[in-house]
């Protein structure tokens, strides 16, 4: 955790000395919902990409609300008293860049914010593959009455790649309905609490044989990116289902599309792509093993209101100069797990 000096506070509890706040924001987007509350306790200013080389000298801290924004890189050279980004997304691959990796500048991130959200989301993505559910919404499209036998969840297995706070919560909502889970991380350990036996991403091809459901969770960075490619996707059953909830660059697209089309995999669940929105003549549109959705597995009713609540519980330990939550390590590209 990152330490800083308290600013003094007056009688209510807001800073005596009150910092300078930049809120980027995407144009059209509504602002935090928690802004008034945040003004009691800092200056804000509120801009846009274009606005931010303006914005920065002399901000202490840039609150990113344009949760996938890649403006600090092009205005680094103007945050010249910058001390902390908070982003509000759990994946931080759009912010970095060399610049602020190696610069005393702490980031944090919305971590924990999206954890049941996409558990849930990944749990009924799964459910709905084993029961058909997408094939009878085709077939009810069209009055088709076809009778079929569906999987069985219980007893099945998921391979969960990614041994964060969101991958937790996927196995333990996975192993509630009788789902075997194991996981596949950084490093390799039989004795994970929530995934029981996790294995090392890096050798992903020599385990993806064992799982009926492969889960993407990991966070992008340089050891993931391309992690699931032509080599992975022809290790895997051809019954498997691959369901990305992570990020689109985890895997190769062209590869999946391919897989998909042979059977090299049966189905594919996919919520993240490396475009996004994904392009009208894209296959994955076309292809009836696929099931797409849009980059939402997160975004539950109110998910805006707990994303700027979490950065004012981080600001008011700023002021106080507490240690901040959710500190990312800029190295590997994500909060370690304690």
């Amino acid at each position: 955790m990152s330490e800083f000096a308290p600013f003094p506070t007056t009688p209510d509890g807001s800073a005596a000395r009150r910092p300078t706040v930049v809120v980027l924001t995407a144009p059209g987007t509504a602002p935090p919902t928690n802004t008034a509350a945040l003004e009691r306790h800092a200056e804000l200013v509120f801009t846009d990409a274009a606005g931010l080389p303006a914005a920065l000298p002399g901000a202490s801290v840039l609150f990113v609300w344009d949760f996938f924004s890649t403006a600090l890189r092009d205005a680094w050279v103007h945050a010249d008293a910058l001390e902390w980004v908070h982003v509000a997304a759990a994946g931080v691959d759009s912010l970095l860049f060399d610049g602020l990796r190696d610069s005393g500048v702490t980031v944090t991130n919305a971590q924990g914010a999206f954890d049941g959200p996409i558990a849930e989301f990944v749990l009924a993505s799964v459910l709905a593959h084993d029961k058909q559910l997408h094939q009878s919404r085709r077939l009810q499209d069209r009055a088709v009455w076809r009778h079929r036998e569906v999987q069985r969840s219980a007893g099945r297995r998921a391979l969960v790649v990614g041994t964060g706070g969101i991958g937790r919560a996927t196995a333990r909502l996975l192993r509630a309905v009788g789902i075997e889970v194991r996981g596949a991380g950084r490093t390799g350990r039989d004795d994970d609490p929530d995934l029981g036996l996790v294995v090392p991403s890096a050798e992903l091809a020599d385990h993806v044989g064992w799982a009926d459901h492969v889960v993407l969770i990991a966070p992008l960075t340089a050891a993931t990116r391309g992690l699931v490619d032509a080599r992975v996707l022809a290790r895997m059953k051809p019954t498997a289902h691959l369901v990305n909830v992570g990020r689109g660059a985890l895997l190769d697209e062209p590869a999946l599309v391919t897989a998909l089309r042979t059977g090299t995999i049966a189905a594919a669940s996919l919520d993240v792509f490396t475009e996004e929105p994904l392009p009208a003549d894209h296959p994955f549109w076309r292809l009836e093993n696929v099931q797409v959705s849009a980059h939402m597995s997160g975004d539950v009713v109110g998910w805006r209101d707990t994303l700027a609540q979490q950065f004012e519980d981080n600001l008011l330990r700023w002021c106080a100069g507490t240690g901040l939550r959710n500190v990312v390590d800029k190295q590997v590209g994500y909060v370690r797990s304690s």
